[in-house]
């Protein structure tokens, strides 16, 4: 571990509660989360990213992704809302300005799961970003997997959003933020740069997951297993993230509480079915014990 970093463990844990709702509050009121993605090559991909959204606690979740997947998303998890979004003939979603009157009414967005084209992505994190710039109050905005291969194009223009902005790559991902080879983006330091570039608070998720804050901060947690290296599993970290984030917990708290809970529901697993097999999918339920239980 890095000897500048804070360690993220029960202590750092128990100083920083989640933000917990009042009894009469509704499903509005205890945070809604839009997400976007999805694509025909993958079509149940985002449903990860939904469903943990609404295992962290997020009380409303919509779900904007290609028109081929919309009904039979719907009909897996009856609990969200979808918007069908045009498509290009390869099944890629078109970003569209409507987009912006979603963003208007969520809390948290979730952007990029299950995409296949970073050209779609592009558009799409266009799109996001026009749409942050000219809302009185824009939401924490969550950014993932193809969405972050597009975004060193708009580095200056992220920078200056008037909403929090949280970035969650792999390794190729964030070597891919910094324009650099995946030797230099091992560095533990490699996540303060791009935390820096971006004006964003970033996770360089792996066996030791390091976060860092654009304010310099700088967080370790050694607990990811082997198990979590399957797909769909950073599907499911973005929608903690978002669900958390719409709670109410600021960035760095809902990022750092999702990193952890994605571990621990790893090693639960891990220990119930085995290190190596277990599903991205499986981590889901294992989520609001591990709230109740810390």
């Amino acid at each position: 571990m890095d000897k500048r970093s804070t360690p993220l463990d029960s202590n750092w844990l128990r100083a920083h509660p989640l933000p917990d709702p009042a009894n009469d509050v509704d499903k509005n009121e205890r945070g809604r989360v839009l997400v976007i993605g999805g694509s025909k090559l993958v079509p149940g991909g985002i449903a990860l990213t939904a469903e943990a959204a609404l295992r962290a606690g997020a009380g409303k979740v919509q779900v904007a992704t290609v028109n081929s997947a919309a009904l039979l998303l719907g009909m897996t998890l009856p609990e969200i809302a979808v918007i069908a979004l045009d498509e290009t003939t390869d099944g890629e979603l078109i970003a569209s300005s409507n987009l912006s009157n979603l963003l208007a009414s969520c809390d948290a967005v979730v952007a990029g799961p299950a995409m296949s084209n970073v050209e779609a992505a592009r558009a799409l994190v266009e799109v996001l970003v026009a749409a942050a710039n000219s809302s009185k109050s824009p939401p924490v905005m969550v950014l993932d997997a193809s969405a972050l291969l597009a975004l060193p194009q708009f580095a200056d223009r992220l920078r200056k959003l008037a909403c929090p902005l949280i970035l969650t790559p792999h390794l190729g991902e964030l070597a891919a933020l910094l324009e650099c080879d995946s030797s230099e983006a091992r560095c533990p330091s490699a996540v303060s740069r791009a935390a820096s570039r971006f004006g964003a608070t970033v996770v360089s998720k792996g066996p030791t997951s390091f976060v860092a804050t654009a304010d310099g901060e700088h967080f370790a947690y050694p607990g990811g297993g082997v198990g979590l290296a399957t797909s769909g599993s950073g599907d499911v970290l973005a929608g903690l993230v978002g669900g958390l984030a719409a709670r109410g917990a600021p960035a760095v708290e809902a990022l750092l509480w999702s990193i952890w809970l994605h571990g621990e529901a790893g090693r639960r697993c891990a220990e119930k079915i085995g290190p190596l097999g277990y599903l991205a999918r499986e981590l889901l339920a294992e989520v609001p014990l591990l709230m109740r239980g810390v």
